[in-house]
């Protein structure tokens, strides 16, 4: 008679070397039944976890997938764009925050921080890597991605990915045209193919590239499919195109509208439960209406991720690592690299506390933790410190601190008047912007950019009692400021900036840092600047154009440039100069310029690359930010800055070819420290 072969286990996966291990997975799937497939392809969450998720997201683990039999272990997911969603975890600066650091690296820290986090918590995989384009300003979830830039989200994006993987898997979303809360469930975006893979993709591609273990897709439809079953995303560009290893998983709940749909669409998890992908998704395999053949792809994607990060990091995740030392420091770094001085007339700022005897702090939210944690952002971290501690912490015992929450005009001009300085802190929370709860009227978009609640009264109330109004903004995206800008003397953007936000605002206040953030989003100067917004579409029309790329396209000034930003200290580029006058399609652009602090402090500035397109044919944006870095200078200290630029980084989508192409002709590389303020240019022939 003859030896029945053993079964593979897991383990056998896991301790194969790369060559053996995909005939392993597949051996070990076709010993599976489609019940135990299936089960590898749906969440575990109970009616009484959907419940709790919906009063306290974040509880607990989202678990999917485990196989006692064959030794198959859970996925077990968090979320959190800001932190981790377990218990009290750090909290960083909003992805929106992390992005105005423009510092590629302290962004792969932020990820490490955060996978470790993860782990020492009882999570394998993290879902917050959120890489969405806020084509409007005033998407609600727009603070929980990096900009309004393809390249610049995608190069935040993947560094991201890579910083959680060195600990966990991670998960890029949601794929794809995710940019309207409230219409989230059900808008349908229509767009056309070119737009599509190159306004709305390449970020996403870059994470691919980066190794991303997981793509979800997105609850809206795109040109009339929802994403959770769209093939032509899912399969053709994602997987086909892009050569994607990992597994696609679905947005919470109402990700899946189609069971039968999903599988061939190109879709390998439902989460949290199991629902379309339940007894509805057996029988129709049974029946061959979809290929069991495909359930078994999707079951190799999720086996193939978990065994290659069953090893990854192992050891040192103990409960100590959470919120510890290290990343509060790391929480305050980000924080204040982040915040964005906008306006600094007369030398309003720093404030010297040696000379300053009396300040005002005025505004309910400076005495506020808000840091607009709800939704799948929500992270319950030990303490928050709000910008009235901060101040307090660093005004030192010689400067006295007067607080007015701001309701009454009448105090808050009393308050301002006779004062060194007057601090207003203004902006939004989590009743302005976020994910959209609509039970509880929490989140929701902006289709007005203005301040909510008289806060503009309040800012010209104190502007007219202090000879030194410092506005302070809080948010998640841009806001209008054209209404008062030109009655204060000073305005810093500082975002939501997590749990040490009120210690780095304070930090910058008083000169202890020299502030360097640059917008990554643009200010405009009015709604009508923005493209059109309807937060409660059934249909959408997303064009190619958003951002600066609208705003030079139309020749209009926003208020405050994207990249924009000011320090207490000049820089001055100069010298720019390309590795070769001419390059073909396979080459890569070298850029180098001399950049010179010029003032009389050290500070940081974010050196810019974009490339123009003068000499060719096809339609293209007036300029496209192509690299980036950021450096620190001593006073009058000059560096050599280096930027790299593929030659197909600045191709288009021929939708007749199928194909990216890169169109021969005269471009122009253009440097400098901002959108608008480009002074170094050089051309360059593509040939």
């Amino acid at each position: 008679m003859a030896r029945m072969e053993a079964e593979v286990t897991f383990d056998d996966i896991t301790a194969a070397g790369a060559a053996e291990r995909d005939a392993l997975i597949a051996k070990l799937v076709s010993q599976m039944s489609l019940r135990e497939k299936i089960k590898q392809m749906t969440g575990s969450t109970t009616m009484v976890g959907l419940v709790i998720m919906a009063v306290r997201y974040g509880w607990r683990t989202f678990d999917s997938g485990e196989n006692k039999r064959l030794g198959i272990p859970e996925i077990r997911f968090t979320d959190g764009p800001r932190g981790v969603c377990l218990n009290h975890s750090t909290c960083f600066p909003v992805a929106m925050a992390r992005g105005a650091t423009w510092d590629v690296a302290l962004q792969e820290e932020v990820g490490s921080a955060v996978g470790i986090e993860a782990r020492a918590q009882g999570a394998n995989f993290y879902g917050g890597v959120c890489i969405n384009v806020p084509r409007h300003p005033g998407w609600g979830r727009a603070q929980e991605t990096f900009g309004e830039d393809q390249f610049l989200l995608g190069v935040m994006g993947a560094s991201m990915v890579r910083g959680v993987q060195r600990h966990v898997m991670a998960c890029a979303k949601h794929l794809a045209c995710n940019s309207i809360e409230e219409a989230r469930f059900f808008v349908d975006v229509k767009i056309d193919e070119r737009t599509l893979r190159e306004v709305y993709l390449p970020h996403f591609k870059r994470c691919v590239d980066a190794g991303v273990a997981c793509v979800m897709s997105a609850y809206n439809q795109v040109n009339g499919e929802f994403c959770g079953h769209n093939a032509h995303l899912l399969r053709e560009i994602l997987k086909r195109d892009w050569g994607f290893g990992g597994f696609v998983m679905s947005d919470f709940v109402y990700g899946v509208r189609d069971g039968e749909k999903g599988v061939p669409g190109g879709l390998d998890m439902e989460m949290p439960k199991r629902w379309k992908f339940g007894p509805g998704l057996l029988r129709k395999v049974k029946r061959g209406v979809v290929p069991d053949s495909m359930l078994d792809e999707a079951v190799t994607r999720i086996v193939g991720r978990k065994a290659a990060f069953a090893g990854v990091g192992e050891g040192g995740y103990d409960a100590a690592k959470v919120a510890c030392a290290a990343h509060r420091q790391l929480a305050l770094e980000v924080a204040r690299k982040a915040i964005v001085l906008l306006k600094n007339d007369g030398g309003a700022l720093p404030l010297n506390a040696g000379a300053t005897g009396k300040i005002a702090v005025i505004g309910r939210l400076a005495d506020r933790a808000n840091i607009c944690d709800k939704g799948s952002s929500q992270v319950k971290p030990p303490r928050v410190i709000t910008p009235l501690e901060g101040i307090h912490e660093l005004a030192g015992a010689s400067v006295e601190v007067v607080y007015e929450e701001g309701k009454d005009l009448g105090k808050a001009r009393s308050a301002a008047s006779g004062v060194d300085a007057a601090v207003v802190v203004v902006g939004l929370d989590h009743r302005d912007e976020g994910e959209f709860l609509p039970a509880v009227h929490i989140g929701g978009d902006r289709e007005d950019l203005r301040l909510p609640r008289g806060q503009e009264e309040l800012i010209k109330a104190v502007a007219d009692a202090s000879d030194r109004c410092i506005v302070v903004l809080v948010g998640g995206s841009a806001i209008l400021t054209s209404a008062w800008q030109d009655e204060v003397e000073a305005i810093l953007m500082a975002w939501y900036p997590g749990m040490e936000g009120g210690l780095a605002l304070a930090g910058v206040l008083f000169g202890e840092v020299n502030p360097g953030g640059k917008l990554p989003v643009t200010f405009p100067a009015s709604n009508e600047q923005n493209p059109v917004f309807d937060k409660k579409a059934n249909t959408a029309q997303y064009g190619y154009y958003h951002g600066y790329r609208m705003f030079d396209k139309k020749g209009m000034t926003p208020a405050f440039a994207f990249g924009f930003g000011l320090s207490h200290t000049t820089f001055e580029c100069t010298d720019l100069r390309l590795s070769s006058a001419s390059l073909d399609e396979k080459g890569t652009l070298r850029a180098s310029v001399d950049v010179t602090n010029t003032g009389s402090l050290e500070g940081d500035e974010v050196v810019q690359l974009y490339v123009s397109c003068p000499g060719v044919a096809v339609d293209r944006p007036v300029k496209e930010l192509k690299a980036f870095a950021r450096v620190t200078l001593e006073p009058v200290e000059t560096k050599t800055v280096s930027l790299t630029v593929p030659i197909a980084d600045l191709s288009y989508y021929d939708v007749d070819a199928g194909a990216f192409v890169v169109e021969k002709g005269e471009h122009k590389a253009l440097v400098g420290t901002s959108s608008d303020d480009l002074p170094s240019s050089a051309t360059f022939v593509v040939g």
